[in-house]
């Protein structure tokens, strides 16, 4: 494997292929179309609601202008165009719910929804004129609609334009057709225009508004493209940034993108930052030599020209462990053991070459399916190790006054500033068994502060006393000999923890076990 570099394209080289051609590059990132299209749900639900309303005072106000008069009792062709108002608000509310949705294609639907809600209004407005009505420019509530959705919802000008054009002119619609009922002799048919044209000049606004809004779309799609790998969806968020979904250019490989915020470093152009993205490079060089299968692959690492740090990794389907637990519970005994004996082999060799994570937790343990294989762990964010007897200073892991790892799963050496090993990372990964076999952390705590004083000072509840899975007495003695307050009372490295692991008693889990379960949660 090439040594891992800092991902730079070249000057006046452009990727190629269908995948990412110029016009996909350019277009709204998903995520962002993913938030317009529910914006469009909340705008549907709202149309309910006015119509609703709208519908209901019509009638009041009938009443209260002629109360001897019973036609406010009565329902008219207006009721019925309100009552399509509602019905088609709701459906395109529940549809923006549906979770598989192409949000490009619910925002199209959107623009017509514009065009039928402008012909309703129109419909209504001019159903019955009043008398004397006169000929007069006026701005209507098409207007405001079409200027509402080109300000909010993002659709290329053309889209805008040309649904902008139509929904103008359901009020001229609704004129010519008051008229051919014979309800509203106005003149001329070019009174409709007339009479209508402060809405066509919305339209050009509403053009020009939504040229703006794209480009700030495209703009975010330009800031997201990272060398070989252009940025997708948002994943998560995380103490240190975001992880982004990615994919490579040329591969279309699927990748994953974990962005370092700046402030995290210090990156103000001092020489403090510049010797903590020389450590970053130095550790995630070391992370990026790790080869064991159950360590997330690092493709390569970055830093952009803000100073941005960024990681690029495999890209996993399934689940981390404390998703795990928060879904479905604590799990049982051989269940724990199977996953504990893999991130052993990920953290034994990680030692071995002198790293330590300091930041095993629920949360950087992913479990999922590998080929034929279920329930295959992978350690995640090994791009923030830290070598063993290595100072902190300039530490990426430490910058900013950062916390060097997670309170609740933090061994006690840490949080006292001394000296760390591996060992630290087996206290975690204690504090991680303790938690998935019983749903618990191992010391509860209102803050932070509380949680790692507990961890210094406390001794800890077995986990056979806290509920949850049944707990065979070897698995447990062996997890409180992991939650040793000093280091030289645990088990001294990885290998053995995986050999003492192996040696238990106790019911396996299997793989069959392990396919079963999966099959089940893709069918739910």
């Amino acid at each position: 494997m090439a040594k891992p570099r800092l991902i730079n394209q070249p000057p006046g080289q452009s990727p190629t292929g269908p995948l990412y051609s110029g016009e996909q590059r350019r277009d709204i990132p998903d995520d962002l179309l993913r938030e317009a299209s529910n914006r469009l749900g909340l705008i549907s639900l709202i149309g309910v609601v006015l119509w609703l309303l709208g519908g209901i005072l019509d009638h009041f106000a009938m009443r209260a202008m002629s109360p001897n008069n019973g036609y406010w009792r009565q329902l008219h062709v207006p009721d019925l165009v309100v009552g399509v108002g509602i019905v088609g608000s709701l459906g395109l509310y529940l549809y923006s719910r549906v979770s598989h949705r192409n949000p490009r294609r619910l925002l199209d639907l959107g623009l017509v929804y514009l065009v039928v809600t402008s012909l309703e209004l129109g419909l209504i407005w001019h159903w019955t004129p009043s008398m004397g009505m006169s000929i007069q420019p006026q701005f209507t509530w098409v207007g405001s609609l079409v200027l509402m959705f080109a300000a909010i919802i993002p659709n290329p000008p053309w889209k805008t334009l040309a649904a902008g054009l139509i929904a103008a002119s359901m009020n001229p619609v609704g004129m010519l057709i008051a008229r051919a009922r014979g309800v509203w002799d106005f003149g001329p048919a070019s009174n409709v225009l007339v009479m209508h044209y402060p809405d066509y000049l919305m339209v050009g606004v509403s053009v020009i508004i939504s040229r703006v809004v794209t480009r700030l779309g495209h703009h975010v799609t330009k800031a997201r493209e990272m060398g070989s790998y252009h940025v997708g969806e948002l994943l998560g968020r995380g103490g240190m940034g975001e992880v982004y979904r990615a994919t490579h250019r040329m591969l279309a490989r699927p990748a994953a993108i974990k962005l370092i915020r700046s402030e995290m470093i210090g990156a103000d152009g001092s020489e403090a930052a510049q010797l903590a993205i020389k450590r970053f490079r130095r550790e995630a060089e070391a992370a990026a030599s790790l080869r064991s299968p159950h360590t997330v692959e690092l493709y390569d690492f970055g830093v952009t020209e803000d100073q941005t740090l960024y990681f690029v990794m495999e890209f996993l389907s399934g689940m981390d462990l404390e998703r795990l637990v928060r879904e479905h519970g604590p799990q049982p005994a051989g269940r724990v053991v199977h996953i504990l004996r893999q991130a052993c082999e990920s953290l034994e060799e990680a030692h071995a070459r002198g790293l330590i994570h300091r930041d095993i937790k629920p949360a950087n343990i992913h479990l999922g399916q590998l080929g034929l294989r279920h329930d295959f762990v992978k350690v995640l964010d090994f791009g923030l190790v830290k070598a063993v007897g290595a100072s902190s200073e300039h530490s990426l892991a430490t910058a900013a006054d950062a916390t060097p790892g997670t309170p609740a799963y933090m061994a006690p050496e840490i949080a006292l500033g001394q000296e760390v090993d591996g060992r630290a990372d087996l206290y975690a990964l204690g504090c991680v068994a303790y938690y998935l076999l019983t749903g618990e952390v191992v010391f509860p705590a209102a803050t932070a502060l509380q949680s790692v004083a507990r961890h210094v000072s406390d001794t800890p509840v077995p986990p056979s006393q806290r509920g949850g899975a049944e707990v065979p007495p070897g698995l447990e003695r062996l997890i409180l000999s992991l939650l040793a307050k000093r280091p030289q009372d645990r088990p001294a490295n990885a290998g053995e923890l995986a050999s003492a692991l192996a040696g238990l008693d106790g019911p396996p889990w299997t793989q069959a076990q392990a396919a079963v379960w999966w099959k089940a949660l893709a069918l739910t």
